[in-house]
Protein backbone atom coordinates (compact mmCIF):
# COMPACT_ATOMS: atom_id res chain seq x y z
CA UNK A 1 0.00 0.00 0.00
CA UNK A 2 1.44 2.99 -1.06
CA UNK A 3 1.22 6.20 1.31
CA UNK A 4 2.82 9.00 -0.58
CA UNK A 5 3.66 10.29 -3.92
CA UNK A 6 6.78 12.21 -5.21
CA UNK A 7 6.79 14.33 -8.16
CA UNK A 8 9.84 16.03 -10.01
CA UNK A 9 8.56 19.69 -10.73
CA UNK A 10 9.57 20.66 -14.38
CA UNK A 11 8.61 18.55 -17.40
CA UNK A 12 6.53 16.43 -15.33
CA UNK A 13 4.00 18.45 -13.56
CA UNK A 14 4.48 22.18 -15.40
CA UNK A 15 6.68 23.38 -18.23
CA UNK A 16 8.72 26.27 -19.23
CA UNK A 17 6.47 28.96 -21.39
CA UNK A 18 8.31 28.24 -24.67
CA UNK A 19 8.58 31.95 -25.53
CA UNK A 20 10.85 32.79 -22.41
CA UNK A 21 13.20 29.89 -23.62
CA UNK A 22 13.11 31.18 -27.17
CA UNK A 23 13.93 34.64 -26.32
CA UNK A 24 17.38 33.31 -24.09
CA UNK A 25 18.19 31.04 -26.86
CA UNK A 26 18.30 33.80 -29.10
CA UNK A 27 19.92 36.40 -27.31
CA UNK A 28 22.49 33.89 -26.34
CA UNK A 29 22.81 33.00 -30.26
CA UNK A 30 22.78 36.89 -31.21
CA UNK A 31 25.90 37.74 -28.33
CA UNK A 32 28.02 34.45 -28.93
CA UNK A 33 27.48 34.21 -32.37
CA UNK A 34 26.27 30.65 -32.43
CA UNK A 35 23.02 28.52 -31.26
CA UNK A 36 22.65 27.69 -28.03
CA UNK A 37 21.03 25.01 -26.32
CA UNK A 38 21.17 24.42 -22.57
CA UNK A 39 21.05 20.64 -21.99
CA UNK A 40 20.28 19.26 -18.40
CA UNK A 41 23.96 18.29 -18.13
CA UNK A 42 25.26 21.73 -18.80
CA UNK A 43 22.19 23.40 -16.65
CA UNK A 44 23.51 21.28 -13.32
CA UNK A 45 27.49 22.05 -13.95
CA UNK A 46 26.53 25.64 -14.53
CA UNK A 47 24.05 25.80 -11.30
CA UNK A 48 27.07 23.91 -8.90
CA UNK A 49 29.98 26.25 -10.30
CA UNK A 50 27.41 29.40 -9.19
CA UNK A 51 27.17 27.58 -5.75
CA UNK A 52 30.78 27.87 -5.61
CA UNK A 53 31.22 31.96 -6.15
CA UNK A 54 30.04 32.59 -2.67
CA UNK A 55 29.69 31.32 0.61
CA UNK A 56 26.05 32.83 0.67
CA UNK A 57 24.77 31.04 -2.07
CA UNK A 58 24.98 27.56 -0.54
CA UNK A 59 21.93 28.40 1.85
CA UNK A 60 19.70 30.58 0.21
CA UNK A 61 16.98 31.96 2.37
CA UNK A 62 14.97 34.89 0.30
CA UNK A 63 13.88 35.73 -2.78
CA UNK A 64 16.21 38.25 -3.41
CA UNK A 65 19.12 36.30 -2.54
CA UNK A 66 17.85 33.87 -5.11
CA UNK A 67 17.52 36.68 -7.94
CA UNK A 68 21.13 37.63 -6.91
CA UNK A 69 22.35 33.57 -7.94
CA UNK A 70 20.04 33.41 -10.78
CA UNK A 71 21.83 36.42 -11.83
CA UNK A 72 25.38 35.22 -11.64
CA UNK A 73 23.96 31.81 -12.68
CA UNK A 74 23.15 33.70 -16.31
CA UNK A 75 27.05 35.18 -16.56
CA UNK A 76 28.65 32.38 -16.29
CA UNK A 77 26.31 30.50 -18.65
CA UNK A 78 27.14 33.53 -21.38
CA UNK A 79 30.66 33.41 -19.99
CA UNK A 80 30.22 29.69 -21.22
CA UNK A 81 29.45 30.35 -24.68
CA UNK A 82 32.33 32.98 -25.18
CA UNK A 83 30.42 36.22 -24.58
CA UNK A 84 33.02 38.45 -22.87
CA UNK A 85 31.36 42.00 -23.48
CA UNK A 86 29.03 44.14 -20.99
CA UNK A 87 28.07 40.74 -19.55
CA UNK A 88 26.47 42.69 -16.48
CA UNK A 89 24.37 44.33 -19.07
CA UNK A 90 23.12 41.45 -20.82
CA UNK A 91 22.93 39.38 -17.65
CA UNK A 92 20.54 41.72 -16.12
CA UNK A 93 18.34 41.95 -19.59
CA UNK A 94 17.83 37.79 -19.54
CA UNK A 95 17.14 38.14 -15.36
CA UNK A 96 14.40 40.40 -15.90
CA UNK A 97 12.95 38.50 -18.69
CA UNK A 98 13.46 34.77 -17.22
CA UNK A 99 13.77 34.74 -13.47
CA UNK A 100 10.98 32.96 -12.20
CA UNK A 101 10.09 31.21 -15.37
CA UNK A 102 6.00 31.40 -16.00
CA UNK A 103 5.25 28.30 -16.01
CA UNK A 104 2.33 26.16 -17.51
CA UNK A 105 0.82 23.05 -15.86
CA UNK A 106 0.46 19.95 -18.16
CA UNK A 107 -3.41 19.16 -19.48
CA UNK A 108 -3.64 16.17 -17.36
CA UNK A 109 -1.74 17.62 -13.63
CA UNK A 110 -4.56 19.22 -11.91
CA UNK A 111 -6.85 16.47 -12.38
CA UNK A 112 -4.14 13.62 -11.22
CA UNK A 113 -3.20 15.67 -8.18
CA UNK A 114 -6.85 16.04 -7.35
CA UNK A 115 -7.33 12.00 -7.60
CA UNK A 116 -4.44 11.20 -5.07
CA UNK A 117 -5.82 14.20 -2.64
CA UNK A 118 -9.22 12.60 -2.63
CA UNK A 119 -8.11 9.25 -2.09
CA UNK A 120 -5.62 10.17 1.29
CA UNK A 121 -2.25 10.23 -0.36
CA UNK A 122 0.72 12.34 1.07
CA UNK A 123 2.37 14.48 -2.12
CA UNK A 124 5.49 16.42 -2.35
CA UNK A 125 7.48 17.92 -5.08
CA UNK A 126 11.55 16.69 -5.36
CA UNK A 127 13.13 19.53 -7.78
CA UNK A 128 16.99 20.52 -8.56
CA UNK A 129 16.28 24.30 -7.86
CA UNK A 130 16.11 26.76 -4.82
CA UNK A 131 13.99 28.00 -2.67
CA UNK A 132 11.61 29.68 -4.90
CA UNK A 133 10.41 25.70 -5.55
CA UNK A 134 6.65 25.99 -3.44
CA UNK A 135 6.24 30.01 -4.87
CA UNK A 136 6.69 28.75 -8.61
CA UNK A 137 3.86 26.30 -7.50
CA UNK A 138 1.55 28.20 -6.05
CA UNK A 139 1.98 30.85 -9.01
CA UNK A 140 0.42 27.94 -11.02
CA UNK A 141 -2.27 26.64 -8.46
CA UNK A 142 -0.91 23.46 -7.18
CA UNK A 143 1.19 24.16 -4.08
CA UNK A 144 -1.99 23.44 -2.33
CA UNK A 145 -1.74 19.82 -2.85
CA UNK A 146 1.51 19.05 -1.89
CA UNK A 147 2.64 18.38 2.14
CA UNK A 148 6.11 19.30 1.35
CA UNK A 149 8.84 21.01 -1.10
CA UNK A 150 12.74 19.77 -1.26
CA UNK A 151 14.90 21.51 -3.12
CA UNK A 152 18.38 21.16 -3.87
CA UNK A 153 19.54 24.57 -2.32
CA UNK A 154 17.35 23.55 0.79
CA UNK A 155 19.71 19.81 0.91
CA UNK A 156 22.83 20.89 -0.63
CA UNK A 157 22.50 18.06 -3.49
CA UNK A 158 21.27 17.98 -6.66
CA UNK A 159 19.63 14.61 -8.10
CA UNK A 160 20.55 11.89 -8.27
CA UNK A 161 22.04 11.58 -4.89
CA UNK A 162 20.49 9.69 -2.53
CA UNK A 163 20.16 12.28 -0.08
CA UNK A 164 17.68 14.50 -1.78
CA UNK A 165 15.43 11.91 -1.83
CA UNK A 166 15.74 10.35 2.33
CA UNK A 167 15.35 14.34 3.13
CA UNK A 168 11.59 14.35 1.35
CA UNK A 169 10.98 10.80 2.82
CA UNK A 170 11.88 12.10 6.39
CA UNK A 171 9.17 14.93 6.43
CA UNK A 172 6.29 12.53 5.64
CA UNK A 173 8.16 10.35 7.79
CA UNK A 174 7.78 7.53 5.38
CA UNK A 175 9.91 4.76 3.76
CA UNK A 176 11.06 4.79 0.31
CA UNK A 177 8.87 1.04 -0.19
CA UNK A 178 5.48 3.05 0.23
CA UNK A 179 6.49 5.81 -2.06
CA UNK A 180 6.04 6.47 -6.12
CA UNK A 181 8.11 8.55 -7.83
CA UNK A 182 7.87 10.50 -11.25
CA UNK A 183 10.22 11.94 -12.68
CA UNK A 184 11.61 12.87 -16.49
CA UNK A 185 15.30 13.23 -15.75
CA UNK A 186 16.64 8.79 -15.82
CA UNK A 187 19.55 8.65 -13.53
CA UNK A 188 16.83 10.38 -11.20
CA UNK A 189 14.64 7.65 -11.39
CA UNK A 190 16.90 4.97 -11.28
CA UNK A 191 18.40 6.56 -7.78
CA UNK A 192 15.10 6.49 -6.59
CA UNK A 193 14.43 2.94 -7.71
CA UNK A 194 17.42 1.95 -6.12
CA UNK A 195 16.62 3.26 -2.90
CA UNK A 196 13.20 1.42 -3.23
CA UNK A 197 10.45 3.68 -4.86
CA UNK A 198 8.68 2.31 -7.30
CA UNK A 199 10.12 4.61 -9.82
CA UNK A 200 8.49 6.22 -12.97
CA UNK A 201 10.13 7.68 -15.91
CA UNK A 202 7.76 10.05 -17.93
CA UNK A 203 8.31 10.68 -21.34
CA UNK A 204 5.75 12.62 -23.08
CA UNK A 205 7.62 11.16 -26.36
CA UNK A 206 6.96 7.20 -25.56
CA UNK A 207 6.53 5.23 -28.82
CA UNK A 208 5.76 2.12 -27.35
CA UNK A 209 5.02 1.04 -23.80
CA UNK A 210 7.77 -0.04 -21.63
CA UNK A 211 8.25 -1.33 -18.25
CA UNK A 212 8.08 1.70 -15.64
CA UNK A 213 8.41 4.21 -18.29
CA UNK A 214 4.99 6.56 -19.23
CA UNK A 215 3.52 8.98 -21.19
CA UNK A 216 1.29 10.71 -19.16
CA UNK A 217 0.94 11.24 -15.40
CA UNK A 218 -2.73 9.75 -15.46
CA UNK A 219 -0.70 6.19 -16.20
CA UNK A 220 0.17 6.54 -12.74
CA UNK A 221 -3.47 6.41 -11.16
CA UNK A 222 -4.25 3.31 -13.61
CA UNK A 223 -1.03 1.70 -11.90
CA UNK A 224 -2.23 2.49 -8.48
CA UNK A 225 -6.00 1.34 -9.33
CA UNK A 226 -4.87 -2.37 -10.40
CA UNK A 227 -1.93 -2.44 -8.13
CA UNK A 228 0.65 -4.03 -10.79
CA UNK A 229 2.50 -2.79 -13.93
Amino acid sequence: MYRAIFFDRDETLTYNDQSDINIRDQKIKEWSGHPFVLTYEKFIDTFKRTKMLRESFKNIKSLEEEKIFFSEFIKLLLINEGITEKIDEKAKILTKNLWFFERKLFPETMGVLEYFNKNGYEMGVISDTDITLEETLKNVGIAKYFKSFTSSAEVGVSKPDPRIFNAALDKHNVKADECIYIDDYDAAVNSARELGFTSFLINRDLKNKEKWKIKNLKEIIEYVEKGKW
